[in-house]
This record gives C-alpha cells, structure tokens and sequence, in this order.
C-alpha cells in the first residue's frame, strides 16, 4: 500500500484561499481526498500560536481529523513586522519522513520548498505533490513536483 506523508503550511493556505476565494481550505476533504491514494502514516500541519479563541478552536479541528499540529509562538518584532515561519521545519520534517514514505503531499504554494521536493523526488525515490492556489502557487513549485493539485472549489468551505 502507498504510504503517505502529509505536510501542510497552514499559514500560506489559510492566506491564499482567503486571498483568490474569500473562503477557508476544507482540510477534512482534503484528508478524504489523499486518503483514497493509500495509508496516510504521517499528517503535520505547520501553525503559529498567537492563542487567540478561534485559532485553538481550528487547531483542535484538525487534531481530530488526524493531523499532528506543529506550532511556533507568533513573534512581533519591535518594527511591527511578524515572524512564524516554518520552512526550515516543514524541510526537515519532510527529509525525516523520506524514509517511510512513498508519497510526500506539500501544501504550500511556497517556491522555497521546490529543492526539497526535487531532493526527495531524487534521491529518495518518491512521489511528490502539490496542492495550492495556481494563482499564488510558485511556477518553480509547480514544476518540482511530481502532481499539482489546484485548490479550487471541492476543496473549500
């Protein structure tokens, strides 16, 4: 059976979907979506805590779907710019999973992770997708994976 691994940038998701479509990702449909690929052996969605009331409400959302919620602390810097990023940790994540996985799933539309996904296509053998918003999705991403998988309109709430 195909095992996969799931990893999500939940900001760039959240960010993209809002921006082309107004509407949040429908991560359960998603869930559903790639579970009909195989095993889905590892689900991490990458998160920043900023504690407020419906965010914890989200994140337990997505526990009970099945996902591992990874968080960093939401950091105001003293010129008012924000920092949570997570693509060092997405990386590694995906570099560790490598070994047990045939499949790798990246939602992000991020053109950071196109060496990554070339890596581990590479060198490991393995089948690389995609989902984000064409719109707001790198080209270099888009080419660097295996399978694109537009979000569009089955895939939000």
């Amino acid at each position: 059976m195909n095992r996969i691994g799931i990893f999500v940038d939940v900001q760039n998701i959240y960010y993209t979907t809002r921006q082309v479509y107004g509407r949040q990702f429908n991560y359960r449909k998603l869930w559903e979506k790639v579970g009909m690929g195989g095993e889905i052996v590892i689900a991490n969605a990458y998160a920043i805590h900023a504690g407020d009331e419906r965010q914890l409400k989200f994140q337990n959302a997505l526990k009970h779907i099945g996902f591992n919620v990874r968080l960093k602390p939401y950091i105001q810097r003293r010129d008012g710019s924000a920092k949570g990023d997570w693509d060092v940790g997405i990386t590694i994540d995906v570099l560790d999973a490598a070994r047990n996985v045939d499949t790798v799933v990246l939602l992000s539309g991020d053109g950071d992770f196109d060496l990554l996904l070339e890596r581990v296509k590479t060198r490991s053998n393995i089948t690389t997708e995609v989902f984000g918003v064409k719109e707001l999705t790198s080209n270099s991403l888009i080419k660097s994976a295996s399978f694109f998988h537009p979000i569009e309109e089955e895939l939000l709430l």
